[in-house]
């Protein structure tokens, strides 16, 4: 668990310096969807795959369908559907949901509400919809909705310093520096806010654009909040944290280095499925072009790619056990695809599932990769305050990438993964041709030097995990 789940603050109201208005309503770059808005003024929250009928009650006095949904019901992220209707029925039921939410959960911070990444998004979500939620607000309603947002800021500034390494408190030091200059408050404060968040980008943000997570799906939403948080300093004519334009800028060819011919981002380590709305949404913004790279050296990852053919191959591990809460156990699997079609994926994560089946989709044998005695590469050990880390296993991994004399784009890898417990190194090599319409691959168990092979019998498999859009049928008789 962590730090921020047995927290207990004395963040009194008593002396909490309440602002008497907005400066700002930051924009949302995430997708609108105006089927959601719809359902949510009829009284039903379609959240976390879930629908929650509401039946006129307050929906923070039911008892919610999953924790997942609990957790998107808190962010108040789906406030931006809101904005597809904008009618003053739709902005005062938004605004009784709101006044519900103070009234239930506003007053400690204590629950699902109130974890670290929630919390932060739910800042966030109100400062950006701030206009759906105060259209035709009485003075009562105004008042206590900036004293609950002072509240939670001063929370948010509470915690961060405690929070865990990862997306979790870099959103942290976003809401921070968003709430610093959409509300009234002093030169010093917000210079502060944005040096807090100048250190917590150096510290997540690699050299190479990647996310210390290794997850690429944490590039793009880190973006999505970043850009209109860039852009709100520039209106507002705030001096930038001096971090902010160079970090988004290193960003975005890490981005694009991991986007499939089909415009979708390649699923390793926590990534899931990514609407292309927001992806554009994202790539609208991007001043640097040029092509992506051919690898991420600290976030290890490669690219081979040519003529409308890419392969992305993980050649890692993660970064430091805090940060392997999220990792998958897909050391040296890759991901393919070819023209508008992708043709080989890993499982991904699921938005909405489960921990037990999250933890399912995180082992060797849901990615595209070699799986020795059907068991994991780095195993995936459940603990009670650190929560499910991915430790043991896989040590080192190295990586060596060549052409060959036609051109050839070579990349050979191996891990040690399966080294201990069964005596094997795992090595893994791929070749894309300089045309792109010929791929070629070998994978090879063998013992670390000076070792002999162990006298036991083990299978093993190699998974290629085919995209479902792709029909595969068996071809007998022919000769390759």
């Amino acid at each position: 668990m962590q730090a921020f789940g047995r927290l207990r603050l004395a963040v009194t109201s008593s002396a909490l310096r309440v602002p008497d208005r907005l400066i700002v309503a930051p924009t949302d770059l995430r997708a609108l969807d105006p089927f959601i808005a719809e359902e949510i003024v009829d009284g039903r929250f379609p959240l976390a795959g879930q629908v929650l009928e509401t039946v006129g009650e307050s929906p923070f006095l039911i008892e919610l369908p999953s924790r997942a949904f609990a957790e998107r019901l808190h962010s108040f992220s789906w406030l931006r559907h809101v904005r597809t209707i904008k009618s003053p029925a739709s902005c005062a039921h938004a605004r009784q949901i709101v006044a519900d939410w103070i009234a239930v959960h506003g007053r400690r911070p204590k629950g699902v509400a109130w974890e670290a990444p929630i919390a932060a998004e739910r800042v966030i979500a109100w400062l950006s919809h701030s206009t759906i939620i105060l259209q035709g607000a009485e003075a009562g309603f105004y008042r206590r909705f900036m004293k609950s947002l002072a509240y939670q800021v001063r929370y948010l500034r509470k915690i961060v310093g405690c929070t865990a390494e990862g997306e979790a408190r870099l959103k942290l030091c976003i809401a921070l520096a968003m709430a610093s200059i959409s509300m009234p408050t002093r030169t010093a404060y917000i210079r502060r806010e944005g040096n807090r968040l100048d250190r917590e980008m150096e510290r997540q943000i690699l050299a190479d654009g990647g996310h210390v997570s290794r997850n690429p799906r944490a590039v793009l939403d880190a973006l999505i909040d970043l850009l209109p948080l860039r852009q709100t300093y520039i209106n507002l004519g705030h001096d930038l944290p001096s971090k902010l334009i160079p970090t988004i800028d290193r960003m975005y060819p890490a981005l694009r280095f991991f986007r499939h011919q089909d415009g979708d981002l390649a699923l390793f380590n926590g990534a899931t499925a990514t609407p292309a709305s927001e992806l554009l949404a994202v790539l609208r913004y991007d001043e640097t072009a040029g092509k992506p790279f051919k690898a991420l050296p600290h976030m290890n990852y490669h690219r081979l790619s040519s003529e409308g053919t890419t392969i992305i191959v993980d050649t890692g591990l993660p970064l430091s056990d805090e940060l392997s809460r999220r990792a998958h156990a897909g050391c040296l699997s890759f991901e393919m695809s070819a023209g508008r079609h992708r043709f080989i994926v890993n499982c991904g994560a699921p938005k909405f599932a489960s921990k037990a089946s999250r933890n399912i989709v995180r082992a060797t044998a849901a990615h595209s990769t070699v799986t020795l005695a059907d068991t994991s590469s780095s195993r995936i050990v459940k603990a009670r305050l650190a929560g499910a880390l991915l430790i043991g296993g896989i040590s080192a991994v190295s990586a060596d990438r060549s052409d060959d004399q036609h051109g050839n784009d070579w990349l050979k890898a191996t891990h040690d993964g399966y080294a201990e417990e069964f005596g094997y190194l795992h090595e893994r090599g791929i070749g894309l041709s300089a045309k792109g319409d010929k791929i070629k691959g070998h994978d090879r168990l063998y013992p670390p030097e000076g070792e002999a092979v162990r006298d036991e019998i083990l299978t093993a498999a190699a998974r290629f995990h085919i995209h479902p859009a792709i029909a595969l049928s068996r071809v007998t008789g022919k000769a390759f």
